[in-house]
């Protein structure tokens, strides 16, 4: 089986803008031959999707959810889907993933759209708290760095939505953000989530 590791899989996820499971079966069939990896992207169409990034993607449609169950749990969602062209915007598959990842934050409740969005101060503190749980563990100092790194991943799963595991793994087995380059690819374009927002009885 080919050898490769998890910042092989990082480094060809952001030269290709492909999905991690789309970048893992890449290096399997390329032997963890980076070059090749790339090339197997581009010939399966995928990797494609990087070079419409670029591109004007002002056309979409809302997506919206609203889950009442008997009074309780009471919220709304809005996600505005961003497309290229307004063929797109209009498909009956764009449509129904604008709604399925409104549906999606209705049950993940995301804080942010992306990492970036998070304050340095707030992603600090998170920091520091891992670090501060792992020593009262007994982690030899080491070690910390590489806990802290793998349990920030956990956090950015909570709050960020593009990180979060799509709630319809039997529709889609991936994150919200792969979900999306998976329909950029198969649509040929630009596809983004631009954002959204959601409100519920009870929260401030």
């Amino acid at each position: 089986m080919a050898e490769f590791s998890a910042k092989d899989v990082q480094e060809l996820r952001q030269a290709t803008s492909v999905g991690m499971m789309d970048a893992k079966k890449a290096l399997v069939a390329s032997e963890g031959d980076f070059d090749k990896a790339v090339t197997y992207l581009r010939e399966k169409g995928l990797a494609a999707t990087a070079k419409r990034a670029d591109r004007d993607a002002s056309e979409g449609c809302i997506g919206s959810y609203l889950h009442n169950q008997a009074g309780r749990d009471v919220q709304g969602v809005l996600v505005y889907l961003s497309s290229e062209t307004d063929f797109v915007a209009k498909s009956p598959e764009f449509v129904e993933t604008a709604r399925d990842i409104a549906m999606h934050i209705a049950w993940g409740k995301p804080d942010f759209l992306t990492r970036e969005e998070i304050p340095a101060e707030d992603l600090q503190s998170e920091a520091d708290i891992i670090a501060n749980q792992a020593k009262n563990e007994g982690k030899p100092d080491t070690v910390i760095p590489k806990i802290v790194e793998g349990r920030l991943e956990k956090y950015y799963q909570d709050r960020v939505l593009l990180d979060q595991p799509f709630v319809k793994s039997d529709k889609f087995e991936g994150t919200v953000g792969e979900l999306v380059q998976q329909l950029a690819a198969k649509m040929g374009e630009n596809i983004t989530i631009k954002s959204f927002s959601r409100i519920a009885v009870g929260e401030n």
